[in-house]
């Protein structure tokens, strides 16, 4: 694996390495192991953070100019692409609904559901998440296990700068109809984001069930239960409201997720 990074690394700082098959092989190596899930481009340390491989994003990245534009026929279907499809559903355990799109070089674990909606390259999808009607996995998302993204839902990819860490959704989380999570934002454990809720890496989340706010940004602590929110910000103008998530609850452990959800807002006054 080291000789292989060398090999990326070298070509990242040189491109005319790119003509070279060495170069070629190492490339298609490295998306292919990314395909099956055997390496990836973040993936968690056991001190519980996330470690941002940087040199699978160069391949990633690499891989688009060393590929040709070819048409891609599916049933009375035509795609015009430099990426392959991703293949063998069945063998890998995944349901996919038509129109469903997974690329070649995102990693589908066992039991992931592929409602019509799309899985972009460098992306990894582990064990029984859903992937609900019309969402979309950017390149290079990592998504836990068990997670639901329902209708809707926009997790943001992120190629460059290479050092920027990739969306992060973590095992068991829910996330709601329509929210948009971009920029290396990062959901913890069984989080779960009410309807329409934006995570950008910058965005403020404010933790509002104390006597004083607690403030992160980019990041919803695990269990916690967000909605949209907004503050005020001054501006030379005048002040307005701009957007941000609130952190109105805890997931509770007697019960399960969608009614930990109803619950969570209902005790907060605010509509399901």
């Amino acid at each position: 694996m080291t000789n292989l990074q060398h090999i990326i690394e070298a070509a990242w700082d040189n491109r005319e390495l790119l003509k070279s098959t060495e170069t070629i092989q190492a490339i298609e190596y490295t998306i292919e192991e990314l395909d099956k899930g055997r390496i990836r481009v973040a993936e968690p340390t056991a001190d519980g953070k996330w470690q941002v491989n940087q040199w699978v994003k160069k391949a990633v990245i690499l891989y688009f100019p060393i590929r040709q534009m070819e048409t891609i026929e599916v049933g009375p279907m035509e795609f015009h692409d430099k990426m392959r499809l991703k293949k063998g559903y069945a063998k890998l355990g995944v349901r996919v609904v038509p129109h469903a799109i997974a690329r070649y070089g995102a990693f589908l674990n066992k039991g992931v559901i592929m409602m019509p909606s799309y899985v972009n390259i460098g992306a990894y999808v582990d064990s029984g998440t859903m992937v609900d009607t019309w969402a979309t996995v950017g390149s290079c998302a990592q998504i836990g296990k068990d997670v639901h993204l329902s209708g809707g839902v926009g997790i943001g990819g992120v190629l460059e700068p290479v050092q920027a860490s990739p969306v992060i959704v973590e095992d068991g989380a829910f996330i709601g109809s329509r929210c948009i999570i971009v920029e290396g934002a990062h959901i913890g454990k069984q989080a779960v984001l009410g309807a329409n809720v934006v995570i950008t890496g910058s965005s403020k989340v404010i933790d509002v069930t104390g006597s004083e706010p607690v403030e992160y940004r980019g990041y919803v602590p695990e269990r916690a239960v967000v909605v949209p929110g907004s503050y005020t910000k001054k501006f030379p103008a005048g002040e307005y409201q701009v957007g941000c998530a609130l952190i109105i609850g805890q997931r509770k452990e007697s019960t399960d997720l969608k009614t930990s959800l109803n619950d969570a807002l209902r005790e907060n006054g605010v509509a399901v």
